[in-house]
Order: structure tokens, then C-alpha cells, then sequence
């Protein structure tokens, strides 16, 4: 069973009371440990797609499914707990809180999910991305992509099956990315984690497993390198 299933999927918003669709009809499946690049101009449903596949927002019509269960059919302390327990989220701006240092920014999500063990299980993930010594560090006293990489430490946190990054190195040079896609890809090949990464970057999708090629909302090919 793939861990994210899109099947038949619309999403409509409306502006200025004019109906928008920014998804038609999509089908998209992704299995555990596939690193999947969602590629396409501004407006062509990337984020969209991400953000269904995350259960923030929910079709109009199809179904999403997440390890097999529908996102449209949870109630709230359900769905709560699905993004705490299946899903990651990595973000071009980073999203780290600046009064907190590295090892609080990590270990945030365990916290606030009652969970023991918070401190150790930072320490586990902030090895695992490079940044076993920063800890105590705040993140203006870190380079953007050190602060991209507690990003992703703290997305995977509690062990998620799915981690979703929206342009995650928009804003890093193309060395640092690098050095994000390298962890992005290690991350789908050792912890078994599906991993859909929206790019603008042709160099960045070059190192998925799948290419999604999406335009006006429809997903056009899916290349499998």
C-alpha cells in the first residue's frame, strides 16, 4: 500500500467570488522511501498538492488518503495526531523560532505532543543532519543552511513517514542546497521516508527518484529516473 495516495483530486478556491481551481483531477501516488520532486512554474498546484498531502487543507472532490486513511474523514484531535505521528514539514523560510536555541526548536513537536525522551531524540536528529554541536546555539547565530538543516532535524523529530519541503533551498546558495538535496536524498534511502520536495530547480529535481512535471493544476508526466 503506498504511504500517500491522491486519487482523482480537485481543489477549488474562490478570489474575488470567481471560482479558481488549483488542482484538476490529480492521481499521485508515492510509496515509502521514495524522494518524489514536484516540478512546475508558480501557480501550477505544487503547494496545493503539499499541503493536501499534509492534511492542511482537504480536496473538494477525490480523496487523499495517508497510510491508507482518508484525510477528509478524520475529526480534528484525528487529524492532529496524523500530522504529529505520519507527517514531516520543511519550509524555504526555515520557520524556527529565534527565542528558543537549536535543541528547543527541535525538539518543539515532542514537547508539545507530551512525549518523554524530547532532549535525547534532538540529540539523535541533529547528529544524523551534521549539527551535533550546536545545540545551544540560536539561529541567528547560524548560516541559513545550518538553519534549514535543524529545520529538517526537527521535521523528523517523531519519526514521520512522509516529510513534505516546500522550496527547501530557495533560499540557500547553490552549494548549501546541495548539501540539503544530499539529505533530503539520504533521508528517503535510510529511514525509508517518502519524501516530495516542490522545486522551481531543475538541478534539484534532477536528484528525485520521480519527476512530477505539473502545469495549470494537472500533473502533465512522472519521470522515474
Amino acid at each position: 500500500m503506498p504511504i500517500l495516495s491522491l486519487q482523482n483530486v480537485t481543489k477549488d478556491y474562490s478570489t474575488d467570488d470567481q471560482p479558481v481551481r488549483a488542482l484538476d483531477g490529480v492521481s499521485f501516488e508515492v510509496s515509502r522511501g521514495e524522494f518524489v520532486a514536484l516540478v512546475g512554474r508558480s501557480g501550477c498546484g505544487k503547494s496545493t498538492l503539499l499541503n493536501l498531502a499534509g492534511a492542511m487543507d482537504f480536496p473538494t472532490s477525490g480523496q487523499v488518503l495517508v497510510d491508507g486513511v482518508s484525510t477528509s474523514s478524520l475529526r480534528d484531535a484525528a487529524l492532529t495526531r496524523l500530522r504529529r505521528e505520519k507527517v514531516g514539514f520543511v519550509f524555504q523560510s526555515f520557520q524556527l523560532l529565534h527565542t528558543l536555541t537549536v535543541f528547543e526548536n527541535v525538539e518543539l513537536p515532542l514537547l508539545l505532543a507530551g512525549k518523554p525522551g524530547a532532549r535525547a531524540a534532538a540529540s539523535e536528529r541533529l547528529a544524523w543532519v551534521g549539527l551535533e554541536n550546536l545545540g545551544d546555539r540560536y539561529p541567528h547565530q547560524l548560516s541559513g543552511g545550518q538553519m534549514q538543516r535543524v529545520g529538517i532535524a526537527r521535521a523528523l523529530i517523531h519519526g514521520p513517514s512522509i516529510l513534505l519541503a516546500d522550496e527547501p533551498t530557495g533560499n540557500l546558495d547553490s552549494a548549501t542546497g546541495n548539501v540539503i538535496l544530499e539529505l533530503l536524498q539520504r533521508l528517503a534511502r535510510e529511514q525509508n521516508t517518502a519524501t516530495i520536495m516542490a522545486t522551481h530547480s531543475a538541478e534539484a529535481a534532477a536528484l528525485a527518484d520521480i519527476v512530477v512535471r505539473m502545469s495549470d493544476g494537472k500533473i502533465q508526466d512522472a519521470t522515474r529516473r
